[in-house]
């Protein structure tokens, strides 16, 4: 079923801001209670097999990390936890799907949703990845049917795409100038004498920024404090008095760590936007599990536990919650975050269907397209340039820069677009690429003035919140330099904007490549919506093979076309 990542919220507050690691219980209470077992897991992103890399692992100390993930093994974890409890059910918080590597993004996502069921999900709120695809898409991921376009995955033989087991909750998603949301935005669980747990789901509101805009073309997303507390206030009248929260946002720890590391059963000055949701949300709510960041932490905030397990199946959220019989009340809540470790048997149910999507992929997965001189990373300059960025926008150069697309000069990358690093292990495979770039997103070439570039590059400072930035990746030849300390607007040097070293004036019409995302303005980079004489282009990831194909061995971008002063 739908992955719910359930992150208790019971946050005492304490100094600075007020945050303490997850553990006494709250509500104590002494009339005779039940108690109800919550699994949780957030942004797995369809990593069926075991993620490789940093996205592999989770720290144990501040020098040692442990090896964890893969839906075989969730499986394992999931029934292992569950033995003993009466009462017990899992959960997502989105993020599921979308961003997934080869063997589940070839097939729309199918795979992880049949891999989903098999684990016995009950609800999963909707991340922003939910809507990579259209409201449609995600409509499809819950009932079932025939992919529009390609028919065969989801229609092929005798087994067509029945869709999730699980039930999707959006509670703040609502068509635009309606009431109706698109997705039930509540559940009421029910068992034993007495139990009623009301799940209430829901995905950032900041969607829109992230998303490409046809994606959410037509919705409307609401405020998540006033929409979690309006439901709240539904679910008591409805007698319902235990709620807890799926929520698709989140936040981090951040140093100095306690134990001198990241635990991630810890809760140091936790920061991000989940903090002033939570103080925010009525005294109904009882827990609140986390999402978005991909960070992993167990918290309390203002009596209620808050919780994120990470990202990619590597950890899962394990809450006790304590009923009481007579209010139907939670009068005590803890939890845990427990690593998926690869030391146990693989759930066979999840792993047949993992077999059969592999052989599917695999003659496309393993074919080899190239090599690299050595690991192509997403670390940021101080400028916020990467190695893999320069890379991914030199393919995307080449590609465009002929006279059929009117000779692009620079291609502009989107960081987030970027998921993984490029790890030097002998040889590089489509699969490697993709999993870099899994949006499959086709590429844009339109003429834009040297000013909208200008103001394009402003752009890209207090994106999405302020002090926030999301540095653009640039091709080889495009050149600039920015000033963060100065005013919004007047960031970028318009004089240091050059191309082959010749500056770029106002008025200059220059061709500028980019995908279809970033094209719509996705991101906030709404100045792309400005150019004209847009001519469409092939697929991003078929142009990055190619690239390795032709330029093998690849090294790492210089990461010199970007400078920061002051």
């Amino acid at each position: 079923m739908r992955r719910i990542v359930a992150v208790v919220c019971a946050l005492g507050l304490t100094a600075g801001l007020g945050l303490a690691p997850a553990g006494a219980q709250a509500k104590p209470g002494k009339a005779k209670v039940q108690h109800l077992q919550v699994l949780a897991i957030n942004d797995f992103h369809g990593n069926l097999e075991p993620p490789t890399g940093s996205g592999g692992r989770i720290p144990t100390s501040p020098t040692t990390t442990q090896d964890v993930g893969g839906a075989a093994y969730l499986g394992t974890w999931l029934d292992r936890l569950r033995q003993g409890h009466r009462h017990t059910l899992t959960v997502g918080a989105g993020d599921l799907i979308g961003a997934s590597p080869l063997i589940s993004g070839l097939f729309h996502d199918e795979p992880t949703i049949e891999a989903l069921n098999a684990m016995g999900f009950k609800y999963s709120a909707v991340g922003n990845h939910e809507f990579d695809e259209g409201i449609g898409e995600l409509l499809r991921m819950q009932n079932g049917g025939c992919h529009p376009t390609d028919t065969e995955g989801s229609c092929q033989g005798e087994d067509p795409f029945t869709g999730a087991a699980f039930q999707y909750l959006a509670a703040n998603v609502r068509y635009a100038g309606t009431g109706k949301t698109v997705l039930p935005p509540y559940e009421v669980y029910k068992a034993g004498r007495g139990m009623r747990v009301g799940f209430i789901g829901l995905t950032l509101r900041g969607t829109p920024d992230i998303v490409t805009p046809a994606g959410v073309a037509g919705l409307q997303f609401d405020d998540e404090v006033q929409t979690v507390n309006r439901y709240a206030d539904q679910l008591k009248a409805r007698g319902v008095n235990a709620v807890f929260v799926l929520l698709h946002e989140g936040g981090q720890q951040n140093p100095p760590y306690t134990n001198g590391y990241q635990d991630v059963n810890g809760c140091d000055h936790l920061s991000g936007a989940v903090v002033p949701i939570v103080q925010g949300l009525s005294d109904a709510v009882d827990v609140v599990a986390s999402a978005h960041t991909h960070q992993a932490y167990n918290c309390r905030i203002d009596g209620k536990v808050v919780t994120s397990a990470a990202s990619f199946g590597r950890l899962i959220t394990d809450f006790d919650l304590l009923i009481d019989r007579r209010t139907r009340d939670v009068v005590g809540a803890t939890a845990e975050n427990v690593p998926v470790s690869r030391s146990v048997p693989k759930d066979p149910a999840v792993q047949r269907i993992i077999d059969h999507y592999a052989a599917l992929s695999g003659p496309i997965a393993n074919r080899v397209v190239g090599s690299v001189t050595a690991d192509i990373t997403r670390d940021p300059s101080p400028a916020g340039e990467s190695a893999l960025g320069d890379v991914i926008a030199d393919s995307q150069l080449e590609a465009t820069a002929a006279a059929d697309f009117g000779g692009s000069k620079v291609a502009f990358m989107n960081p987030g677009g970027i998921r993984v690093d490029l790890l030097d292990d002998g040889s590089v495979t489509y699969n490697d690429l993709y999993s870099i770039q899994p949006f499959a997103n086709t590429l844009v070439v339109k003429t834009m003035t040297g000013q909208q570039i200008k103001d394009l590059l402003e752009q890209q400072f207090d994106n999405a919140k302020p002090g926030e930035d999301k540095i653009l990746q640039v091709s080889n030849g495009f050149t600039y330099s920015y000033d963060r300390s100065k005013p919004a607007g007047s960031r970028v040097d318009a004089s240091s904007i050059a191309i082959a070293g010749v500056p770029v004036a106002a008025t200059d019409s220059v061709r500028v490549t980019m995908n279809n995302f970033l094209a719509t303005g996705g991101d906030g980079f709404t100045v792309f919506n400005q150019g004209t004489d847009q001519l469409g282009g092939p697929v991003d990831i078929d142009v990055f093979a190619d690239y390795f194909t032709k330029h093998s061995p690849v090294a790492p971008g210089p990461r010199n076309r970007i400078t920061r002063t002051g």
